[in-house]
């Protein structure tokens, strides 16, 4: 478990817990002495290759393809100021702050690696900025993923040197060398290979990753959860979760689920009043039947990107880098290819859970399928409408998250006169996806507000304690059946409460913490 207190920067990796707490819970970032050390170490040989007159990429010559340009030492600083001036072009919605922040912190730790030949100066100021709470504006469009995070990285580069747009902690947007001076942040003046250094990395979609990371690993145990409320009250079986069946195909993350499901569904009245022999139901459909085979891989799936994006929190990418005897050498590891394609395979995971809750919802409302419910939940059935819209929601949201899906990583662009022939578009990648998380919250909080409805609907059978905590952390924002009321606002409640983890804590309070 990460320390309280500021998150200490220093040679080796970040967690993905230390980037979180700064992204999202504002903390204060340091430096630690050992990454002093070796910034100051490698600077040494930077400093040294300038006063050479051969040509040196990033020190001594143009970018990309004007590399073969040699810039006299007389104009090596303006070539850094301009290169960050020419680069922040973004345009575009503001990106937002907690995103800023982890690209930021993750820039920084690039460069406390000292493999960038940056001065400590340089990454004492990204610290400061953080500390302070300033965060520059740095627009939606401009990064192909390859070369880095340019335009982005750029953006929040040019706040460091008192130029463009900044937020202050208390969120008001004023010029960048009016909020350093307010925090008493001295401007950087630029030095050789400093300003390549400030823009060349993955950071924008890395901190990205790790923050749909997180999210999904509360919004998959949710999913679980809601799945779990429409078995119950489509009048589901729960043995098809028993863990004897889930060994024979032994994925972890399915185990895991069903044994979430298994848990949720304890002691439910609901489900032990049609486990009988006599019972007419063979099977339940795919949709209840095959939710720990959807969510157990989206759990694997999860896990896969979670490996990816420590390795990455491992890695020191600039180019060119600076060897330890010295040396500076172009390489290719700015390329998002990593990032992008797992950022994509969970923009399709995403869309699969949600298109899987949506039929289960969908279910509730037919009353050819929903077992003696009434036509979609409504009160008076014909004057009322019950929650026959809120499918049609559900389900342009599904519609969207399925054209989120389609892979950003699978196009290039070539750029930069065709020296950049192949990029990542792993940024693309990452933005999607933050809109794909937000609409798989949106999609479980309607079913969880559906499944609730069912399940008063099943009185004076009891839901399982679990799922009925569920229910009633949903009913303190909620009301229950009746006359047709305005959804929008009750759709709203439920969302609020599946995006702040309430609905998941009310059910762990029951059963214990779900994997």
């Amino acid at each position: 478990m990460d320390s309280p207190g500021p998150v200490l920067v220093g040679v080796g990796p970040l967690t993905p817990g230390q980037v979180l707490r700064v992204a999202r819970s504002d903390a204060a970032v340091g430096l630690s002495d050992q990454a002093v050390s070796a910034m100051a170490a490698t600077r040494a040989h930077v400093e040294a290759l300038a006063r050479d007159f051969g040509p040196v990429y990033g020190v001594s010559t143009g970018f990309g393809a004007l590399a073969t340009r040699h810039i006299p030492p007389e104009l090596r600083a303006q070539l850094q100021r301009s290169l960050i001036r020419s680069h922040a072009a973004g345009s575009g919605p503001e990106v937002e702050r907690e995103v800023v922040r982890a690209m930021m912190l993750l820039r920084l730790a690039t460069l406390a690696t000292g493999r960038t030949g940056a001065r400590p100066a340089v990454a004492h100021t990204y610290a400061a900025l953080l500390s302070a709470g300033i965060t520059p504006v740095v627009p939606e469009f401009g990064s192909l993923g390859c070369s880095g995070d340019l335009a982005p990285l750029a953006h929040t580069a040019l706040a460091v040197t008192g130029e463009g747009l900044v937020r202050d902690a208390a969120g008001e947007q004023l010029p960048a060398a009016d909020a350093l001076a307010a925090a008493g942040i001295y401007p950087l003046a630029l030095e050789e290979k400093e300003g390549l250094a400030l823009i060349n990395g993955t950071d924008g979609m890395l901190g990205m990753l790790v923050l749909a990371c997180d999210d999904l690993r509360r919004l998959l145990p949710l999913a679980d959860i809601t799945a779990a409320m429409s078995v119950e009250g489509l009048l589901g079986t729960d043995r098809v979760f028993a863990a004897d069946l889930q060994a024979l195909r032994p994925h972890p993350g399915q185990a895991a689920a069903a044994a979430n499901m298994v848990r949720l569904l304890a002691g439910s009245e609901i489900v032990a009043s049609h486990a009988t022999p006599d019972c007419p139901l063979v099977q339940d459909a795919y949709s209840l039947r095959c939710a720990p085979q959807v969510a157990g891989a989206a759990r694997d799936t999860l896990a896969h990107a979670e490996r990816v994006a420590a390795c990455e929190l491992a890695s020191a990418i600039d180019n060119p880098v600076v060897t330890l005897d010295g040396r500076i050498e172009s390489n290719g590891n700015f390329h998002g290819a990593p990032v992008a394609y797992v950022l994509d395979f969970l923009a399709i995971v995403v869309a699969d859970v949600a298109g899987m809750s949506e039929r289960r919802t969908d279910r509730f409302l037919d009353s050819a399928r929903s077992h003696g419910l009434p036509p979609f939940l409504a009160d008076d059935p014909g004057v009322d409408s019950g929650h026959m819209i809120a499918q049609y929601t559900q389900a342009a949201i599904v519609s969207e998250l399925k054209r989120l899906a389609a892979p950003a990583s699978v196009d290039s662009i070539p750029s930069s006169a065709m020296q950049e022939d192949h990029v990542s578009m792993g940024w693309s990648a990452a933005r999607k996806l933050r809109r794909s998380i937000d609409g798989l919250t949106r999609v479980l909080a309607i079913e969880a507000l559906t499944a609730a409805r069912g399940l008063d609907l099943r009185a004076p059978l009891r839901p399982s304690p679990a799922t009925a905590a569920v229910r009633d952390a949903i009913r303190v924002r909620v009301g229950g059946p009746g006359p047709d009321r305005f959804l929008a606002p009750e759709i709203g409640a439920a969302v609020d409460l599946a995006a702040s983890g309430a609905l998941l804590r009310s059910a762990e309070m029951v059963v214990g913490g779900l994997a």
